[in-house]
Formats: C-alpha cells, sequence, structure tokens
C-alpha cells in the first residue's frame, strides 16, 4: 500500500516530498510499472486488479488518493481511469518536514473524519438492536443476527408463553447475553459448551425451556442435533421445546427433510404461524411415552 501510494505521488527513492506531485496520472498496471522500476518490486503485471482492491483500496476510501482522476465517474472497470494523489494530500506532504508541518497537519485535518472513524461509523449505524424485558443488546451486522432479532422480538411474544430470554450470542461474542445463574438454577449444561442453540428462553409459567436455532445457512434442529440435545438437557428441571427458526419459506424449503420429529419450525416471514413436526400435538415439551404417566 505504501509503495502504491509512493507511486501515485510520483515518489522515486532519493527524491523529497516536497516534490510529490498531484499531477502524476497512473493507471493500475502504471502503478505496477513504477513500482517495478523504481520500488524493488517485481510484480506481474496482470495482478493489476491487485492494485485496486487491495493496494489503492484504503487510500481512495480515505480521499487521499483519486480513483477516476481527469475522467470523473469513470466506471470501476474502466481501463482508461487513472490515480493520481489529491491535491489536498500533495499540499500536505510538501510541508513535511517543514516548521509549518504540525500547522498543515492540523489544518488538513479539520473538519475530515479519519478512515476509521468513517469505518467506525457506518458498522455502527449496521448494528441491529435488540430489546427485551429491561435489556437492550446489539447485534453485528447480517441475516443471521437479524434473525435472531425476530426471534427474540417476534417469536417469542407470540408463542413463548411468557418467555425470558436466558441467553443469546452472535457471530461476534458467543456469550452476548447470558443468565448464568438461572441456567444453573435449571439445571441446564455447562454454559460454556460450544453445542449451545442460538438462543434460550425460559417459561416459568409452562416450566417450558425453549432451545431455539436461528437458521440462515445451517444448523437446523436435526434428528442428530436433537439427540445431542435431549443428551445435554437430561439433568434440565424443564421440559424442552426444540425449536429452528427460518427468515422465510425459501429457506426452510431447503432444509425441511432435516426437521427433527417432535420439533417446531418458526418463520418469520409468517410469525403468525408454527409448522409442527409433532405427531399427536401442538406447541409444547414432547414427553417420550415411556416418561408419561400410567393410567
Amino acid at each position: 500500500m505504501a509503495k502504491a501510494f509512493l507511486a501515485v505521488a510520483g515518489m522515486k527513492p532519493g527524491m523529497l516530498w516536497q516534490e510529490a506531485t498531484a499531477e502524476n496520472r497512473l493507471r493500475s498496471r502504471d502503478v505496477i510499472k513504477w513500482m517495478n522500476r523504481y520500488l524493488d518490486e517485481d510484480i506481474a503485471d496482470s495482478s493489476y486488479d491487485d492494485i485496486r482492491r487491495k493496494d489503492l483500496a484504503l487510500p481512495v476510501a480515505a480521499g487521499i488518493v483519486l480513483s477516476s482522476a481527469g475522467k470523473d465517474g469513470a466506471d470501476t472497470n474502466d481501463g482508461t481511469r487513472s490515480y493520481a494523489l489529491s491535491p489536498a494530500m500533495a499540499n500536505l506532504l510538501h510541508a513535511y518536514g517543514e516548521s509549518n508541518w504540525k500547522d498543515e497537519l492540523a489544518s488538513f485535518l479539520s473538519g475530515r473524519s479519519t478512515l476509521a472513524d468513517q469505518i467506525n461509523r457506518a458498522r455502527l449505524q449496521s448494528l441491529i438492536p435488540v430489546r427485551f424485558g429491561t435489556h437492550e443488546l446489539t447485534f453485528g451486522p447480517g441475516d443471521h443476527n437479524n434473525l435472531q432479532k425476530l426471534v427474540i422480538e417476534e417469536f417469542l411474544p407470540r408463542f413463548g408463553q411468557g418467555s425470558e430470554v436466558l441467553y443469546v450470542g452472535d457471530a461476534q461474542d458467543r456469550f452476548l447475553f447470558v443468565e448464568e445463574k438461572r441456567l444453573d438454577d435449571l439445571g441446564f449444561f455447562e454454559i460454556s459448551s460450544g453445542k449451545l442453540p442460538d438462543v434460550l428462553a425460559y417459561s416459568q409459567a409452562k416450566n417450558w425451556l425453549f432451545l431455539i436455532e436461528a437458521v440462515h445457512s445451517a444448523n437446523p434442529i436435526t434428528e442428530l442435533r436433537k439427540r445431542t440435545l435431549e443428551q445435554l438437557c437430561q439433568p434440565c428441571k424443564a421440559e424442552i421445546v426444540y425449536v429452528s427458526a427460518f427468515l422465510n419459506r425459501d429457506t426452510f424449503r431447503k432444509f425441511a427433510r432435516d426437521i427433527a420429529w417432535e420439533t417446531e419450525v418458526w418463520i418469520a416471514e409468517s410469525p403468525d404461524h408454527l409448522i409442527h413436526f409433532n405427531g399427536d400435538k401442538f406447541l409444547g415439551p414432547y414427553i417420550p411415552e415411556s416418561k408419561s404417566p400410567r393410567s
């Protein structure tokens, strides 16, 4: 990245920063030639896409390198588009090492936000807020986390029998929210286990513990997954309800053949309905016949 920046600025070994120019116009192939000729690189000419996508991506995003100098609005794949140092950046470089450097730097930064700040703001804007009870969390962006939000804010109020959320995680933090004492009181298995479902919620009124998988691209509750969870939940004092949640019917269709019997399916695009993979009852824990009270 540094060498690509020097190429765009027209800098060769031994030159002074005062010689940096905003008049250099280099296509990505020209940047490679400059780096090979003057900056001790040996880059294949066919690697020009790496210049655009990697080496100059951040300087362009930061506005210190112009990506279509002399040809405003040029398409990304336009082979004639060229890179150039922004005039403001060139002027700043001219001051480097001079007595006015700090003043020029302060002037350059005045009213500008750094690329890191811009990226962080974009990330914050894309975070997904999730509210339940007195709690408010933020998930990272993505369809999977958006589905978890819908499970908490749409599924549980409809079908959760007054459930309280006891555990939820996302891709960045598997233990984003955990009520460890409540789970321990229920006799739930070790919370640090890597086999946790995406959401755990408990209905005290029914003594039901919902084990919910938010299925975007993998991991519905299959027969094998259900068997594993049943074994782990044997000491649990609550009765278990297994739920596979999907954003839409198209995603559900991909996994329908794998869904375990005696489980529930909820589809977010039809939030008022459930699909029951139970043979003899509607929503609730499935109690095997061997455990049913004798008449």
